[in-house]
């Protein structure tokens, strides 16, 4: 089954009592038992509840993993892949990765003793270095990174992984399933913020992950339970209804990202586009093997940083906000939003300047989209 079925089949018909075309929301706490030692197989929706149960299922399927975990943002998801990990033990990160996530190895898992490296992952002789025999127990990989889409080269770095007895983990946010499938790849782990472009309507919380094996599967499941940062059953619900769409939205969003990508690239005030999409992209020929297209997120340098804040004040059509992968275009000023709580010099190392602009871009007419553009950042040749 092609993929576009399957994603517009999420959910379907799950309820064999009534033949519900839509998955029920079981908004429910708890579940009543027949008699005593006998269970339906539902006790208690902390530990499974049947609308979030066929969400996970049809995660575990679109990402051809084993076993999907549905958690209630995509930092709580983070969070639990995290705990399998103990105090002493050394993962290795991309560098440029999003401040979210560094925060939380930063403020509250590096206090527990896990210590972390930030590497270059596109770069698999830097990689190779940082490794720290019998200390080295994973690395987490953004590919495309956030924001400035570097790829990293997701079989080289498996292969390197599997002779160190490394574990892999790759935050599948900015690609999705229907793009990119790591696992497929060797990777042991996939992430998402399922509040991006699986829900795709910025109208819901969710974190996912998927395993590859049953020993992760058996793991994540203990620390999801145990630890209770599920997804309730109406977010599941709304989840299973974005997925739908999802083949569709992909397709309308990166075409229109390449198309205003081609654009920005003309544009005399604009420095740097950064766009795995781009025959220039040292990513590209990577990205093009081990993914079916190159996403809808894309990240600009203009050639004057105070040109940034009248950019953002003067769209019209894009909205300035932070999150991004919803039908809505959103425009992002990664030092002050997204990647604010990461230190400046950091900041500046890895490329996150006062220069930088992200877009994620949504599904609305491209024209209207590029001629917005336009008029924010060609209004006055003051400006530069």
């Amino acid at each position: 089954m092609k993929i576009e079925t399957q994603l517009a089949h999420a959910g379907l018909c799950t309820d064999r009592n009534t033949g519900a075309i839509s998955t029920p929301i079981h908004q429910t706490a708890t579940f009543r038992h027949p008699a005593v030692d006998v269970s339906t197989g539902y006790d208690y929706s902390r530990t499974i509840n049947p609308t979030r149960q066929v969400l996970e299922k049809v995660m575990a399927e679109l990402e051809k993993g084993e076993r999907g975990f549905a958690f209630a943002s995509g930092m709580a998801a983070i969070t639990a892949v995290l705990m399998l990990f103990a105090s002493g033990d050394h993962i290795m990160v991309s560098n440029d990765l999003y401040g979210g996530t560094y925060r939380v190895l930063e403020k509250s898992f590096k206090q527990w003793g896990l210590s972390t490296t930030y590497v270059n992952t596109s770069r698999l002789a830097e990689v190779q270095e940082k490794i720290i025999p019998g200390k080295t127990k994973a690395i987490l990989i953004e590919s495309p990174t956030n924001p400035l889409m570097n790829i990293t080269d997701l079989r080289k770095i498996v292969s390197l992984a599997t002779e160190n007895g490394i574990l892999t983990i790759v935050d599948n946010t900015f690609m999705t399933p229907y793009l990119q499938q790591p696992l497929e790849l060797g990777v042991d782990i996939v992430l998402h913020s399922g509040t991006k472009y699986l829900g795709g309507h910025n109208d819901v919380l969710s974190g996912i992950v998927v395993t590859r094996s049953s020993e992760f599967s058996d793991k994540i499941g203990f620390i999801q339970n145990s630890t209770g940062a599920i997804l309730g059953p109406q977010d599941s619900w709304l989840m299973l209804r974005g997925i739908k769409t999802l083949a569709l939205r992909m397709e309308k969003q990166q075409q229109n990202a390449g198309k205003i990508v081609a654009w920005l690239s003309q544009n005399p005030k604009v420095k740097n586009v950064y766009y795995p999409g781009l025959p220039e992209h040292p990513g590209f020929e990577i990205q093009s093997r081990q993914s079916r297209g190159f996403g809808a997120m894309l990240s600009f340098r203009v050639q004057n940083a105070n040109l940034v804040t009248k950019i953002i004040n003067r769209v019209k059509i894009i909205t300035y906000a932070e999150s991004l992968g919803g039908v809505e275009t959103l425009i992002t000023y990664p030092v002050k939003q997204t990647h604010g709580d990461i230190p400046p010099e950091i900041r500046a190392e890895i490329g996150v300047t006062e220069d930088l602009i992200r877009l994620s871009v949504g599904i609305e007419d491209v024209n209207d989209l590029i001629e917005d553009l336009d008029q924010a950042i060609g209004e006055g040749e003051k400006d530069i």
